[in-house]
């Protein structure tokens, strides 16, 4: 299965509404259409993605790190700041 991060819902579409990614439709309809299922993002995420050390300051990428760890997925990622949090990992 595959999952869609509503911290990363979040990130794209204020990313697209300052011109910084083009996206039309609906974010979440596209997710619906490849099968994702959403993560919400809970107050045990937010408090753990707080309690994180500062390897990465952007709290979009802190947020997934802490999903992963406490919902036990793996991350899709070619981010170096994030490879060095105890998350499971594919990186490309």
């Amino acid at each position: 299965m595959l999952y869609l991060s509503a911290a990363s819902v979040w990130e794209i579409a204020n990313k697209r509404s300052i011109g910084k990614l083009t996206f039309t439709g609906s974010i979440c309809e596209a997710a619906e259409r490849r099968s994702l299922l959403g993560v919400p993002v809970t107050p045990e995420h937010a408090e753990f993605a707080a309690s994180l050390p500062k390897h990465h300051s952007d709290p979009f990428d802190r947020m997934l790190v802490a999903q992963g760890i406490l919902e036990k997925l793996t991350l899709v990622t070619h981010d170096e700041q994030i490879m060095r949090y105890p998350v499971a990992l594919l990186r490309v």
